[in-house]
């Protein structure tokens, strides 16, 4: 296996604290992400012994209207302080803010316009700088609009990758979240040759389609994702972003066994 293994603790052993949550998948063999850093004890995930490996990177903001770039891009400042306090090398962003239930904030009606895109790209590319001044990565995630998250803009996978190709810095990445492209586009070993041959990805999220579970609950493939990504020479981290569909640690074996090819 030439990449990493993680897991989000937001999702599961969801009856103990998060810091216990760390401490249980890093006990499995797995290292961690979380979401808004805010929510939690930053001293007492420190404590837990866990290595972090992303996280949400911003509060609040948008990447294409002016006081929402400004406001991502002042969130961005802490959540890169709190990135640091926890050693944790990624910080994740979407094309706009999410609520609670993860709808956007400020949502979309259609297509993402030319101005938009312009805008984007001039908000992402001060964010590469604030990452590589920080010794960060920030990655955008692709998200699907069909079940999940409604009104996002570029959250189709090709939006992803083209932004971050058009950004092309190092302080930038694609979280290419595997359950979100195959709900919205399918076709995943080829998106993951696609994003990999120019260095375009600083993760991969998975979860099983449909519900949102780990792999082996769904339709997807994921020990054939497991073959191409070792055969591409993937260096990175694979993350599980899925609920338990029944117990938790059955959950992280299942993950375990799925992404170690045979």
């Amino acid at each position: 296996m030439t990449y990493t293994l993680a897991v989000c603790a937001e999702m599961v052993f969801r009856d103990l604290p998060v810091d216990e949550r760390a401490r249980r998948i890093h006990d499995a063999g797995f290292e961690v992400e979380i979401w808004d850093w805010t929510r939690h004890d930053l001293t007492a995930l420190g404590r837990s012994g866990a290595i972090f490996s992303s996280m949400t990177g911003y509060l609040r903001g948008s990447l294409t209207d002016e006081d929402g770039t400004a406001e991502l891009l002042r969130t961005a400042e802490e959540s890169v302080k709190a990135a640091q306090r926890l050693g944790c090398p990624r910080l994740n962003l979407h094309g706009t803010g999410l609520d609670g239930d993860g709808l956007p904030v400020v949502p979309v009606p259609g297509e993402p316009t030319g101005p938009m895109w312009i805008a984007a790209h001039r908000t992402l590319t001060r964010v590469a700088e604030l990452g590589e001044s920080a010794g960060v990565t920030f990655t955008l995630e692709n998200l699907n609009t069909a079940v999940d998250h409604p009104g996002v803009p570029f959250a189709k996978a090709a939006d992803t990758l083209a932004l971050v190709a058009a950004v092309d810095r190092p302080g930038l990445r694609m979280n290419l979240d595997l359950y979100h492209a195959q709900i919205g586009e399918g076709n995943l070993i080829e998106l993951v040759r696609r994003a990999h041959g120019p260095g375009l990805i600083g993760e991969i999220q998975v979860a099983d389609v449909p519900g949102r579970c780990e792999p082996g609950t769904g339709e997807i493939n994921y020990p054939a994702v497991a073959r191409a990504l070792t055969a591409l020479g993937y260096e990175g981290t694979v993350a599980m972003e899925a609920w338990a569909s029944q117990d938790s640690e059955r959950a992280l074996e299942r993950f375990r066994t799925a992404f170690t090819p045979a």
